[in-house]
C-alpha cells in the first residue's frame, strides 16, 4: 500500500446515479500530486451507468500507471441508504490513517490531498480539516464566488474554528462542507453510529470539535459543482434569500433542529470521558434553546414575552446562526399547517 511519510490515505467516494460527472471526478482523484492508498466507492443502488464508468475509468488509469499502488474498492448497496448512512458505510470500509470525503460530481484541485496531509502532519492533535472551494455551474464554469464567501466565513470565524471556541461556533451553524473534509480514521470510533437526523459532515465536524481540534484550509481545493440536483448544495446569502428564510413557515425546520441537538446533547452526556465539562454543558444548553424555539406558540403575539426572556439570557447571540435575524424569524414566521390526507 502506498504511503506518504508513513501516513496512508483513503478516499470515501459516495455515488448515486452519477454517470454524468463521476468519470471527471474520479480522474481528478487519481491524478493528485499525492495519491491515495485506496479509493472506496460506496454506490447507493444506482440505476444508471455510474459503476461501469467507475470501473472503466480506473482500469484505463491503471493501464497507463502500472507501477502505481492505488486500490479500488467498489461496494453497491442492495437498497438505497441515503446520504448520511452511505458515507458512514464508505468511511467504515476505509483502511487509511486519513479519510478524505468525496462527492460524485465535483472536481478536485491536484493538491487537494497534499494540502490536507500537510496540515495533519504539522499538527498531530488535529482530527478534522476542511477547506474552501470554488463554486462552479453544471458545466464547470466559475460562479464568481467561493464557498466560504457564500457561507459568510470570515477570517475571524476561521480563527475561532482553529481554537477552543470551535464547538460554540459550530453549535450556531455548520460551516464544514463534506466534499472538502479530511479526518483521522480514529474519529470514526467516537462518531459512529452516525445519527439519521444528522448529515454526515455536520456530525463528524461537531464530534471532532467536541473531542479534539479542527483546522481550516483557506485555499479553494475543489470545484464544488452546483447543478440543481445536488443532494446538499449551497446558496449565495443575498438579501432576498435571507428575507425568504425569515418569512418561510417554521414548523419543520425547528422540529428538525430540536431533534438533532437533543441527539447531540445525549451523545455528549454519554461521552463525558472525552469532553471538557463545559462542552457537555454547551450541548445541553443548545438543545434547550432549540427545544424552546420549537415550542413557541403559533400566535405571534404570544411569542413576544418568551423571546424577550431568551434575548436577556443571550441565547440568540450565543446559539443561533443569525442572532438578531433569528429573533425576527421566530417573531414573524408562520406555523406550517399540517398536511391533510385526501
Amino acid at each position: 500500500m502506498a504511503t506518504i511519510d508513513d501516513i496512508s490515505v483513503s478516499v470515501a467516494l459516495c455515488t448515486y446515479n452519477g454517470e454524468q460527472y463521476i468519470g471527471e471526478q474520479l480522474r481528478s482523484i487519481l491524478h493528485q500530486t499525492e495519491t491515495p492508498s485506496e479509493i472506496v466507492v460506496s454506490d447507493d443502488n444506482s440505476q444508471d451507468a455510474t459503476l461501469l464508468i467507475v470501473n472503466e475509468t480506473f482500469e484505463r488509469w491503471r493501464y497507463l500507471h502500472r507501477d502505481a499502488e492505488i486500490r479500488l474498492v467498489v461496494v453497491r448497496n442492495d437498497r438505497a441508504l441515503g446520504v448520511t448512512a452511505n458515507f458512514e458505510s464508505a468511511a467504515s470500509l476505509c483502511s487509511g490513517d486519513l479519510i478524505a470525503l468525496s462527492d460524485q460530481d465535483d472536481v478536485w484541485q491536484p493538491d487537494r490531498l497534499a494540502q490536507g496531509i500537510a496540515r495533519f502532519r504539522e499538527a498531530p492533535g488535529v482530527d478534522l480539516v476542511f477547506a474552501d472551494a470554488r463554486l462552479v455551474d453544471a458545466n464547470g464554469f466559475s460562479l464568481g464566488v467561493s464557498l466560504f464567501d457564500a457561507l459568510e466565513i470570515s477570517p475571524e470565524t476561521v480563527a475561532e474554528l482553529r481554537g477552543p471556541r470551535a464547538l460554540g461556533r459550530l453549535l450556531r451553524r455548520n460551516l464544514a462542507t463534506g466534499a472538502t473534509v479530511m479526518f483521522r480514521r480514529n474519529l470514526l470510533d467516537r462518531a459512529r453510529p452516525f445519527p439519521s437526523s444528522w448529515v454526515h459532515d455536520e456530525w463528524l465536524t461537531l464530534v471532532a470539535a467536541a473531542t479534539g481540534r479542527l483546522d481550516v484550509i483557506e485555499d479553494q481545493l475543489i470545484d464544488y459543482r452546483q447543478h440543481g440536483r445536488n443532494a446538499i448544495g449551497v446558496k449565495a446569502p443575498t438579501l432576498p434569500y435571507k428575507i425568504r428564510r425569515v418569512l418561510e413557515p417554521r414548523l419543520d425546520r425547528n422540529r428538525n433542529l430540536a431533534e438533532k441537538f437533543a441527539v447531540f446533547a445525549t451523545w455528549a452526556a454519554n461521552r463525558r470521558d472525552l469532553l471538557e465539562p463545559s462542552y457537555s454543558e454547551l450541548a445541553e444548553e443548545k438543545a434547550a434553546v432549540e427545544a424552546f424555539r420549537e415550542a413557541l406558540p403559533a400566535a405571534r403575539l404570544a411569542r413576544v414575552p418568551r423571546i424577550a426572556v431568551a434575548i436577556r439570557k443571550g441565547w440568540y447571540n450565543r446559539f443561533t446562526s443569525r442572532g438578531g435575524l433569528d429573533v425576527l424569524r421566530d417573531l414573524l414566521q408562520s406555523h406550517a399547517l399540517p398536511a391533510i390526507d385526501q
